[in-house]
C-alpha cells in the first residue's frame, strides 16, 4: 500500500517562505507524475503543481513565480517550495500522484501538513 508523508508546513508572515516535502512509500514513485494539492476551510482541494517523472512541471497560475515544486527519485520525494507567501495561500497541503487531467491518483491521501500565512 502507498503512504504518502507531507512535512515542513508552518505559521508564516506575508511575505515569507517555506518548504513542503513529500515521501512516497512504494515503488509507483518514479515513473508517476506527483502533484501538490493545497484544501482551504470551505473550499474544494485543488491542484496547485505537479511534476513529471521526467521533471516537467506545471502550475497554478496563482503561484506562478512563487512556488517551485521539484522532486528526488532516490529518495521518492516531492518538494514545493513556496516564497512570497500571501495569506490566500493558507491550505492544508497535500501530494499525491497526478492523473494526466489533474486528478489524483490515489484515493486515500496523507494527513497533510498546514500552512498558515498571517497578514
Amino acid at each position: 500500500q502507498v503512504q504518502l508523508v507531507e512535512s515542513g508546513g508552518g505559521y508564516v508572515q506575508d511575505g515569507g517562505s517555506l518548504r513542503l516535502s513529500c515521501t512516497c512509500s512504494g515503488n509507483i514513485f518514479r515513473v508517476n507524475t506527483m502533484g501538490w494539492y493545497r484544501q482551504a476551510p470551505g473550499k474544494q482541494r485543488e491542484l496547485v503543481a505537479r511534476i513529471t517523472s521526467a521533471g516537467s512541471t506545471n502550475y497554478q497560475d496563482s503561484v506562478k513565480g512563487r512556488f517551485t515544486i521539484s522532486r528526488d527519485n532516490a529518495r521518492s520525494t516531492v518538494y514545493l517550495q513556496m516564497n512570497t507567501l500571501k495569506p490566500e495561500d493558507t491550505a492544508v497541503y497535500y501530494c499525491n500522484l497526478v492523473n494526466p487531467d489533474g486528478r489524483p491518483l490515489l484515493r486515500s491521501w496523507g494527513q497533510g501538513t498546514q500552512v498558515t500565512v498571517s497578514s
